[in-house]
């Protein structure tokens, strides 16, 4: 079996004269990044890896989780195909990870981790929210095989409030 969670970036400022991988989180981001990991980390399941989008706002909520659920760091790594706004090159990602690995968490964006919930999940999610979980489950063994699977578990900052 193949699992695959998805965090969204936390909210992100808009106010600096700031290149798009550049951004900041908001302090409401920061907030929400400790609400949900604090959430996950309830019932979290072990994982095997972390990648995460190289824009500082998708590596800083990165940060915030892997410190939370005490994650070692040296089992993250930064991957320019998650900063990606399709699905599609997350898609191509996750169909080419190591098949040793069989619980990951990515770190990325929209409308690409929206897409990716619809089209691999057994549910519909109109919109994952900034610093939204998805955890996906796939009856597989190997990542190139993922096709459609089960949305296993969803947290929400606002449903946390």
């Amino acid at each position: 079996m193949k699992e695959l969670i998805l965090v969204r970036h936390g909210k992100s400022s808009w106010e600096y004269s700031a290149a798009d991988k550049d951004r900041p989180l908001l302090e409401r981001g920061i907030e929400d990044g400790y609400l949900v990991s604090g959430a996950f980390k309830a019932k979290s399941p072990g994982i095997d890896m972390v990648f995460s989008s190289p824009a500082n706002r998708a590596f800083h909520t990165c940060m915030i989780v892997l410190r939370t659920i005490n994650f070692p760091l040296d089992r993250c790594r930064i991957t320019e195909a998650l900063y990606d706004f399709s699905g599609e090159s997350v898609m191509k990602f996750v169909r080419g990870m190591d098949n040793n690995l069989d619980r990951v968490m990515i770190f990325g964006h929209n409308h690409a981790f929206t897409h990716v919930a619809n089209q691999w999940g057994n549910q519909s999610i109109a919109n994952v929210p900034t610093t939204g979980l998805v955890h996906l489950q796939f009856d597989v063994d190997d990542w190139g095989e993922i096709e459609r699977g089960t949305t296993f578990q969803k947290i929400f900052p606002k449903h946390l409030k």
